[in-house]
C-alpha cells in the first residue's frame, strides 16, 4: 500500500467528514438558516471519497491512526443520527399541524368552492 499518500488522503477525508458532522450537529435545530441539504451533500461527498480510497484496501491495511479516528468518528455519527432523526420528526410534526389547519379551514366553509361560485341569477 502507498502509505504516505493514502494515509494523507484518508486522514483528509475523515477530517472533512468530522468537520461537516460537527458543524451539522451544532447547527441543526438551532440555526434556521442552516442548509441541511448542502450539509447532506458534503457528507455524501466525503463518504464517496472514503469509499473510493477504501475499495482497494484490506481492513488490515488501514493505517492505525485512521482506525483510531474512525472509532472517535463513530460517536459523532451517532450524535448526528440522533439529531437528524429529531429534526425530521419536528419537520413531520409541523407538516402535520399545517395539514390539519388547512383541512380545518376547508371544513368550516370559509374557503369552500361554493364561496367562489357566482350566485345563481
Amino acid at each position: 500500500m502507498e502509505t504516505n499518500g493514502t494515509e494523507l488522503r484518508i486522514s483528509g477525508v475523515l477530517g472533512r467528514l468530522e468537520a461537516v458532522l460537527e458543524r451539522e450537529n451544532s447547527l441543526i435545530g438551532t440555526d434556521a438558516r442552516f442548509d441541511i441539504t448542502a450539509s447532506n451533500a458534503q457528507k455524501s461527498r466525503c463518504l464517496y471519497e472514503l469509499n473510493l480510497l477504501m475499495k482497494s484496501m484490506e481492513p488490515s491495511d488501514l493505517p492505525r491512526a485512521a482506525g483510531d479516528r474512525l472509532i472517535r468518528l463513530r460517536s459523532v455519527v451517532e450524535t448526528n443520527a440522533t439529531r437528524v432523526k429529531a429534526h425530521m420528526e419536528a419537520v413531520r410534526d409541523v407538516t402535520d399541524l399545517i395539514n390539519e389547519a388547512v383541512q380545518a379551514a376547508e371544513a368550516d366553509g370559509t374557503y369552500s368552492m361554493d364561496t367562489f361560485r357566482p350566485a345563481a341569477q
